[in-house]
């Protein structure tokens, strides 16, 4: 019996072995296949053509080879949906009636569900939408890391963590990629606030650099495989980004063997030889009038257009460094829009409206909670006042190139009608921002005393007061361009919260923004909910917390500071953030969001990876499976999640760890594994999370590599940064 089970066992590991070695070599056939007729197009391509393929021909297309048969490559903005579609030559919208599409929660909130799962389905779906539109690239997702809370782009971002980011945007990356739509992952990179974005130049050392900024880009490329790669406005160390040949050519190509297109930020590139000796494939949007300006063929007189094409006939730049930027275009094509099996995608249907649902109700933090507040009972008979712009403001459009022509956008305030039949729903704005216009903030016409009074009235009538704030995606909020200017609530709102508090204290807050906000009424509040960008369906999923119908499981993924001084970044005054204009320092180095409060002991007002739930969640039975480990080796570390409450629910056990006496200065404890377990009420879940002993290792910048120390460790488990159950000392010999 046992020798007729074993030979089975055997036979099935023989079977499937075959089979993974006989799918690579048929992978390898179908890769030398593909770059042989690379080599035969190339061939047959005149200088000309070449160079037209390396830059725009219009403000998101670049040219095929219509003699040959090679298609135009079409990208689109992303990353939380399909942009309307521009005018040709300005950034006009086009005006079409059939591009509006399902806008997905921001990547903020993304991150907060610590589930790649949902990552893998956010992808699949916001493919499936660009290939219904007929893009090639999906200019997204960005991965860019959360420095300091006032960068007006943080919400299109996966956090403060390099490793939290690197498993969300891998799965990402892996959905879209699928429908044979190439993901673009940006900003490569260091592009960590939108103020003076263009020009800034940052200084930061090697070991931060690898360390903090690099990881989610190099997981994008070594796991997610991903197809493009666009870089980032600024400049590093004195070179540009989108031509830097640290970042570019030694880094992304060489170290990391990105096989893919590099492609400009639209304007970002502004040297020729620079921009053909170091590592830019495609340039885009040089020139942001096109051919609406008084230049003949303006494309053709971008950097990577015709001067490219005077220092290729010259014999200034080699042909052979053009045709490797060629290669990888036609790489891409043959990987999107010349790929023989390519799928035909899909829009606005049923399934990517629960993905969308799903992730924003994952997502939702519950910051505070005091005496039980949420959830509110939907069959009592009570009233409730809605207080708050953003209880009804449109949060798809605004936020720059981010902005979105969702077919629906269903609000807090219609979210909420629609659930609480029973209850009296009364709204009163109590502030107001004014239109959302791109590069310049317009002030609301309406009447702010007159505001707070509605408020104050609305208020006084009511058995719970929920008050919609935080921020908006205008010019100068949570927007593409520029970042805030303030760390507190704009409009008023602290002011009229207070007055609020006045006339009744049965008061939850329910914050909408992509970005941490100083929060000095937190003791006057019985709770507080973080709610994001949630895209099409924000009112329903906001709702399906707020009712209890989903118990709240998001975590933060990035520290709430209490006040702006105690950010890293801020700390070290202003050379560090926002620079002098002309350069700025990383004074905190590695020390970037729960590192330094972790460390400096500087405790935050939210910590990352906090979040609460409608039920109780207890640790137990933790432990790792040796204490001794050798490199190269698996630390496994397993345990019990019991769910103490009477609700289903999903808790993030989180796996910290830190180095004892190292040699250098480290961080008390970083993030090296997260598993989030969903466990009924009353019932026990398990987990088990498998860390490598070489990602402990530091970035030695006197070798210029990667170094695990031996000696002690110390495993932190918990479910937050700040709160952690269980040590657990283990050594590396």
């Amino acid at each position: 019996m046992f020798k007729s089970t074993f030979k089975k066992l055997l036979f099935v590991i023989i079977c499937n072995t075959m089979l993974v070695i006989s799918t690579k070599a048929q992978e390898n056939k179908n890769s030398k296949s593909i770059e042989a007729k690379i080599d035969a197009i190339i061939s047959s391509l005149t200088l000309e053509e070449k160079v037209a393929m390396c830059h725009a021909q219009s403000k998101f297309s670049s040219p095929g080879v219509e003699r040959l048969g090679i298609p135009e490559l079409w990208m689109s903005d992303g990353p939380h949906g399909v942009r309307g579609e521009i005018n040709w030559d300005n950034w006009g919208y086009a005006n079409w009636t059939n591009d509006s599409i399902t806008a997905f929660p921001a990547l903020t909130c993304l991150a907060s569900t610590f589930n790649p799962k949902l990552a893998k389905d956010y992808g699949i779906s916001i493919g499936e939408e660009a290939r219904y539109r007929k893009k090639d690239v999906l200019l997204g997702p960005g991965v860019n890391m959360y420095r300091t809370p006032l960068n007006g782009r943080n919400f299109e971002y996966m956090g403060e963590d390099p490793y939290l980011a690197s498993k969300m945007v891998v799965p990402y990356i892996q959905g879209v990629q699928q429908n044979g739509v190439a993901a673009c992952v940006k900003h490569y990179a260091l592009n960590n606030q939108e103020l003076w974005r263009g020009h800034i130049n940052v200084e930061v050392s090697d070991r931060a650099l690898h360390e903090i900024y690099l990881p989610a880009f190099k997981a994008a490329v070594e796991e997610g495989k991903v197809w493009s790669i666009m870089g980032s406005y600024n400049q590093f160390r004195g070179q540009f980004c989108c031509h830097n040949d640290l970042l570019l050519n030694k880094i992304l190509k060489k170290d990391w063997n990105f096989d893919g297109v590099v492609i400009t930020d639209w304007g970002g590139a502004h040297d020729t030889k620079q921009a053909a000796l170091n590592g830019l494939d495609i340039e885009m949007g040089t020139g942001t009038d096109g051919l609406t300006t008084s230049t003949k063929n303006a494309y053709d007189s971008y950097y990577l257009a015709n001067p490219f094409l005077k220092m290729l006939k010259s014999g200034e730049i080699k042909e052979e460094i053009l045709n490797d930027k060629v290669r990888r275009i036609l790489r891409l094509m043959f990987r999107t829009n010349m790929h023989q099996d390519r799928t035909l995608g899909r829009i606005n249907n049923q399934e990517h409206i629960d993905v969308a649902r799903k992730i924003a109700g994952e997502g939702i933090v519950l910051l505070k909670n005091e005496a039980s507040f949420f959830p509110i009972n939907t069959s009592k008979k009570i009233t409730i006042a809605v207080i708050g712009e953003n209880a009804t403001k449109s949060m798809t459009i605004g936020g720059g190139s981010s902005e979105l022509k969702a077919l629906n956008e269903i609000t807090p305030l219609d979210g909420l009608k629609n659930r609480y039949k029973n209850a009296t729903i009364i709204h009163a704005k109590g502030y107001a921002s004014g239109p959302s216009a791109y590069g310049r903030v317009i002030p609301s016409t309406l009447d702010a005393n007159q505001l707070k009074k509605e408020a104050i009235e609305a208020a006084s009538k009511a058995d719970i007061v929920l008050f919609f704030g935080g921020l908006n995606k205008n010019h100068l909020q949570d927007c593409e361009g520029v970042d805030r200017t303030e760390y507190k609530l704009p409009f008023g709102q602290d002011e009229l919260l207070n007055e609020l508090l006045k006339v009744n204290s049965n008061i939850g807050v329910v914050l909408v923004s992509g970005n941490a906000v100083e929060i000095p009424w937190i003791s006057k509040v019985k709770a507080i909910m973080q709610t994001w960008y949630l895209g099409s369906v924000a009112g329903d999923a906001i709702a399906d917390v707020i009712s209890g119908d989903v118990n709240p499981s998001g975590k933060l993924p990035f520290s709430f500071p209490k006040k702006l001084s105690d950010n890293a970044a801020h700390s070290f005054g202003e050379l560090s953030y926002p620079g002098d204009n002309v350069n700025q320092y990383y004074k905190e180095d590695i020390l970037v969001g729960y590192r330094w409060h972790d460390t400096k002991k500087i405790k935050p007002l939210f910590a990352f990876g906090e979040g609460l739930s409608y039920t109780t969640f207890e640790l137990s039975k933790l432990d790792s499976d040796k204490k001794v480990y050798s490199e190269n080796e698996a630390i496994t570390i397993s345990g019990t999640v019991s769910n103490k409450g009477n609700l289903d629910g999903a808790e993030v056990v989180q796996v910290y760890i830190g180095k004892l006496n190292s040699k250098v200065s480290r961080a008390e404890k970083e993030l090296k594994g997260f598993e989030k377990v969903e466990v009924k009420k009353g019932e026990n879940g398990t987990f088990k999370i498998s860390i490598d002993t070489n990602s402990l290792s530091f970035y030695d910048e006197t070798i210029s590599n990667w170094n695990l120390e031996k000696g002690d460790y110390m495993i932190y488990i918990g479910n937050s940064s700040s709160n952690i159950s269980k040590k657990i000392k283990i050594s590396i010999q």
